[in-house]
């Protein structure tokens, strides 16, 4: 595991490949949250199969949030290469898929933070390893 502090204070945390970011927010005076994102998979074709899955992955976890961000990728108007001969098609549709979990920060341990933090973590990739299979 390699966690890096970034300028902001947020932790990148990276576990067998996989990347996760962890920052504290203050939501009021004395409640600070912990937020967890972890990008799972990236790019995935935007199928039915695609949908069911990340749908049954998400009624399942019960640490997180899994979570399809459908997005449309850039391709070469009629048939050009060029960068500014681009556009969006509809045709191309992907999604990457993201597991969030926020929690309060106060009142855990190091320990049971920890724990808490890399049982999250493992989850996603269990998640990850399934929807790139």
């Amino acid at each position: 595991m390699t966690i890096v502090e970034e300028s902001d204070g947020a932790l990148t945390v990276t576990v067998d490949g996989i990347v996760a970011s962890l920052r504290v927010v203050t939501i009021a005076e004395g409640l600070e949250m912990v937020s967890l994102t972890q990008p799972l998979a990236w790019d995935l074709p935007l199928t039915n199969k695609t949908r069911e899955l990340v749908s049954d992955h998400a009624t399942k976890t019960m640490l997180g949030t899994v979570t399809l961000v459908p997005k449309l990728v850039d391709t070469a108007a009629n048939g050009s290469s060029g960068k500014a001969q681009t556009r969006r098609t509809a045709a191309k549709k992907v999604a990457d898929v993201l597991l969030r979990y926020n929690f309060p920060a106060a009142g855990l341990t190091d320990d049971a933070l920890r724990t808490l933090i890399l049982m999250v973590l493992s989850t996603g990739a269990d998640i990850r390893a399934a929807l790139i299979a």
